[in-house]
């Protein structure tokens, strides 16, 4: 039976990952960041917690139960990594030697010292690729051609924060910017944009231009739908082939009963 390691961070994706794993035999050994992840994968019998500063004991976890792959599912939001860090030897000098603490520096900073030690870091999307958004209208509404300008507006805005790796989300309306994702994460970011400009707000998801399917693939969700239902918005555009969409029968119908357009672009 092979064996893979999972970096569980925070939500509901490292649980098709769970089932996935199980259907094509393989023997996982989950290792969660934050005590708030889901209590299904902290149920799990090679389940361990570690705090995400302690790279080293975590290597050494996995190197002692001969785990060679690793793979990194789940939100890690960066208020949370820097709220309770608690860093080992080895997660001491990483910091250190890192030229800045963007959340892509602190994860390639990790997978560099993995490598070091002979692991393995898989793509997010492995065993999940039929969970990719694909390039199409998932829902019976769609934008009007106003709504495409700003649509367009919007992913000019999210090329230029993608490269600057600040937020993966933009909220528009009107061909105007309301709010780009910070330290917040996307839900957050949502809310906000319903608060600057009411209702007929557009959410833009993006990957990163030159997106590594090993970290921080982004994701929609059910609860990603819901925020958009509470603020009254019109839509969402998701990046094709870049991004997991998960509760996909739910989200469409959720999206199909409030009018919300989904877009795959």
């Amino acid at each position: 039976m092979e064996k893979i390691g999972i970096i569980v961070g925070n939500g509901k994706l490292p649980l098709y990952f769970l089932k996935e794993s199980t259907n094509e035999n393989i023997e996982l050994y989950p290792v969660g960041l934050f005590s708030s992840i889901e209590p299904e994968i902290k149920a799990h019998k090679n389940y361990k917690e570690f705090n995400i500063g302690n790279v080293g004991e975590i290597t050494k976890y996995f190197l002692k139960n001969n785990i060679l792959k690793v793979i990194m599912l789940g939100k890690v939001e960066k208020k949370l990594i820097f709220e309770n860090l608690e860093l080992d030897e080895i997660g001491t000098k990483l910091l250190k030697k890192l030229p800045d603490r963007k959340d892509e520096t602190l994860l390639f900073g990790t997978i560099v010292f993995f490598k070091l030690n002979g692991i393995k870091i898989l793509p997010q999307n492995y065993l999940l690729k039929t969970l990719m958004v694909e390039k199409k209208c998932y829902t019976t509404s769609t934008p009007t051609p106003e709504e495409k300008a700003t649509i367009k507006i919007g992913l000019e805005a999210g090329i230029a924060l993608g490269k600057l790796d600040i937020g993966q989300s933009i909220i528009c309306k009107d061909s105007s910017i309301v709010a780009i994702e910070g330290i917040e994460g996307t839900d957050a970011t949502i809310l906000r944009g319903g608060l600057l400009s009411g209702r007929d707000t557009i959410l833009i998801k993006m990957g990163r231009a030159q997106q590594d399917m090993r970290v921080d693939i982004p994701t929609v969700g059910i609860n990603t739908i819901k925020k958009l239902v509470e603020i009254g918005a019109r839509g969402i555009v998701m990046d094709s082939k870049k991004m997991l969409f998960l509760d996909q029968k739910e989200c469409i119908e959720l999206a199909d009963k409030n009018k919300i357009f989904m877009i795959g672009r």
